[in-house]
């Protein structure tokens, strides 16, 4: 019989160097890094303001966490904060590798597990199956919805949306390289161009992702240059954040319809994209296309993982005809870790690979 090798056991950390305590979970194939211990205080007295407090006085905090050599240029992460509404259990601040995001869905459906097998939720009364997780997004509040037993996560989970919204339908806009391409922007937490991808000459099922995703990138940078994005009620969430190249399959059917969600700078999404399917949602209700409680499921073009979406009521945003959505997915646990960064260490703030 061989001998068991010993466990390698990494040596004392140095109280004196900074560490992150965080733990890692993916939803659909996209990871999340959630910090719950070690960040500096993010200071203000709203979401919003700790948003920008931490842009301003923190981001090395994001650049160690995301970059490489602690993370990759595809990480996203979570940081934890109080928040100012007294009905949330969790505040949180989204990160990836150009910035911070106005929402995450599937963000919010790991953080649904991850807040109640941690305990920042009361626990659920003996027999519950589901309990109910409200965190604060810079977005607003959105409520998830956790499977459990035993007082404990297991299964699904599923959110209700912030109130979603079209901003633009059958929009022309001047693609480089593609001409006039009429496409639409909807809002489900964040801003997205939606557009099939058969418009720009490629298979969205098939085509290369490094084709995708420059395809989805020029059509980011020409509505960015041509089309203003204003939301009706805060300017901190009146931005693009990325395009979503569909299948153009919107009508509804029990088949699953297929999209690839491009983010940020060139970051690709591993899951259908929470607060994609969001906007997604509400662009479909908006042409009359899926009608109020007609499940959908949506497909990841990258890895093939799934999450279901339906509009559940109808609500308003400022003047915008909107609804509330619900989304559905599976989280799971990768790790935990302590992420040091000693002061000798020359990439200490990370680097990002082009």
């Amino acid at each position: 019989m061989e001998a068991a090798l010993p466990v390698a056991r990494l040596p004392p950390h140095d109280p004196k160097t900074p560490a992150l305590s965080v733990v890692d979970m993916h939803t659909g194939g996209e990871p999340l890094r959630i910090v719950y211990a070690g960040c500096p205080e993010v200071a203000g007295p709203t979401l919003l303001a700790k948003r920008r407090y931490m842009r301003h006085h923190l981001d090395y905090v994001r650049r160690r966490l995301v970059f490489e050599p602690r993370g990759h240029r595809d990480m996203y992460g979570a940081v934890l904060v109080p928040s100012e509404l007294p009905e949330a259990h969790l505040g949180v601040l989204f990160l990836h590798n150009e910035g911070y995001s106005s929402m995450c869905g599937h963000a919010v459906l790991a953080l649904g597990r991850f807040a109640l097998d941690f305990g920042l939720v009361p626990a659920p009364p003996e027999g519950a199956r589901e309990t109910q997780v409200n965190i604060h997004c810079p977005c607003g509040l959105v409520a998830a919805f956790v499977a459990c037993e035993g007082g404990r996560s297991c299964g699904p989970v599923r959110f209700h949306s912030v109130p979603a919204f079209v901003l633009a339908s059958d929009l022309t806009v001047d693609v480089p390289g593609h001409g006039k391409v009429v496409m639409d922007i909807a809002y489900g937490g964040a801003f997205y161009a939606f557009v099939s991808a058969e418009k720009l000459g490629l298979d969205v099922s098939s085509a290369k992702t490094r084709d995708l995703v420059e395809a989805a990138s020029t059509v980011t940078e020409a509505v960015k240059a041509q089309f203003k994005i204003n939301h009706p009620e805060s300017e901190d969430l009146g931005f693009l954040y990325g395009t979503i190249l569909t299948d153009g399959k919107d009508a509804f059917s029990e088949e699953p319809t297929t999209n690839i969600c491009v983010f940020a700078d060139e970051q690709v999404d591993r899951s259908p994209t929470g607060s994609g399917v969001t906007a997604r949602i509400a662009l479909q209700y908006h042409k009359g296309l899926l009608q109020l409680n007609q499940t959908r499921t949506f497909r990841s073009s990258a890895t093939g993982s799934v999450f279901t979406g339906r509009a559940v009521r109808e609500s308003k945003c400022g003047d915008f005809k909107a609804v509330v959505v619900e989304v559905a997915g599976q989280a799971h646990y990768t790790g935990a870790a302590s992420l040091t960064v000693e002061d000798d260490d020359p990439l200490r703030d990370g680097f990002l690979l082009k």
